[in-house]
């Protein structure tokens, strides 16, 4: 069984792998977009108050706290 977490979770400098997208139409087909798919790798950079720098796909993107809460990774 995999460990799953919510993005937000995720500690700084630390990667994972994207697993499910727990969103709406809209939502989910801007990050899908963006490059935020399943098995995508994923690397949070900064965790400030009110948002979270993460890399995808070689692309920083700075993502609400609300949003990264739909986006479940697993740890490496």
């Amino acid at each position: 069984m995999q460990n799953t977490l919510p993005l937000v979770m995720l500690h700084e400098g630390k990667e994972a792998k994207i697993f499910k997208i727990y969103a709406g139409r809209g939502l989910m087909r801007r990050l899908i977009e963006m490059g935020f798919t399943k098995n995508s790798n994923v690397k949070m950079l900064k965790s400030d108050r009110g948002c979270l720098i993460v890399i995808v796909g070689g692309s920083k993107y700075a993502l609400s706290k609300g949003i990264a809460m739909k986006i479940m990774v697993v740890e490496k």
